[in-house]
């Protein structure tokens, strides 16, 4: 495992040097790396976003007259979108904090990351359009397939989507009379139906079954009324 600076994820990834890596889609596109999108993670949400000063009297990026100086790192990204939406513009290319350029006047505007609008609006700044729309993932070389290291990624990458697919809910254990499964089963809950296995030298079973955490007293409330036991 390497830790090293999120913009570089995807062109390392990309030249084989790590199989697979967790950064945001925004360095993704910005980097134009070939790289396979594996699994979007549930964490870093943005957005990349044309800011400029509040005491500008427009909402629009189309009201924006004559040439502009905008500062960004995504100069890629920018590039593209300004010839998209025709606006004219200098960029001027930085790697460190963006909205504190316009308050040097080393620009009018910035194309920078946000989330929720703090910064921007403690810079005397305001968002007008979104440039693109960013979130963490994990990405892969293309030929991870092929490496030899393929099966213990494809298991990182099994208990990844696990872990992720397990947020919210919780695992149920319970005991049931021999008399009482099939009332019991069919007020649960499944992904695909639950686990029923004989309890050694009984008459009864141990039920297993998974449901979302909101649902939880409900669907506790349900087994018990239908016969089920706490798990001992």
């Amino acid at each position: 495992m390497v830790t090293i600076r999120t913009e570089d994820i995807p062109n390392i990834v990309e030249a084989g040097a790590a199989e697979l890596g967790i950064t945001g889609l925004d360095y993704v596109m910005e980097s134009g790396a070939d790289v396979e999108e594996l699994i979007k993670l549930d964490f870093g949400r943005s957005r990349i976003v044309l800011a400029v000063p509040q005491a500008w009297n427009i909402d629009d990026p189309e009201e924006i007259k004559g040439e502009i100086r905008i500062a960004t790192k995504y100069f890629n990204l920018a590039t593209r979108y300004l010839e998209r939406k025709g606006i004219r513009a200098k960029l001027v290319k930085i790697s460190g904090a963006a909205e504190i350029m316009p308050s040097l006047g080393a620009a009018d505007a910035i194309i920078d990351v946000t989330s929720t609008g703090t910064t921007l609006k403690l810079h005397g700044l305001k968002p007008i359009d979104t440039v693109a729309e960013s979130y963490a993932l994990v990405i892969g070389n293309k030929d991870w397939m092929r490496s030899e290291e393929a099966d213990r990624i494809n298991l990182v990458l099994t208990m990844m989507k696990g872990a992720l697919n397990a947020r919210g809910k919780k695992m149920i254990f319970m005991n049931v009379d021999d008399n009482s499964l099939k009332n019991v089963i069919s007020s649960l809950p499944a992904m695909l139906a639950p686990a029923v296995s004989r309890l050694s030298g009984t008459e009864a079973w141990e039920v297993v079954t998974v449901a979302d955490e909101d649902d939880l007293p409900e669907v506790i409330a349900k087994a018990k009324t239908a016969g089920a036991r706490r798990h001992s």
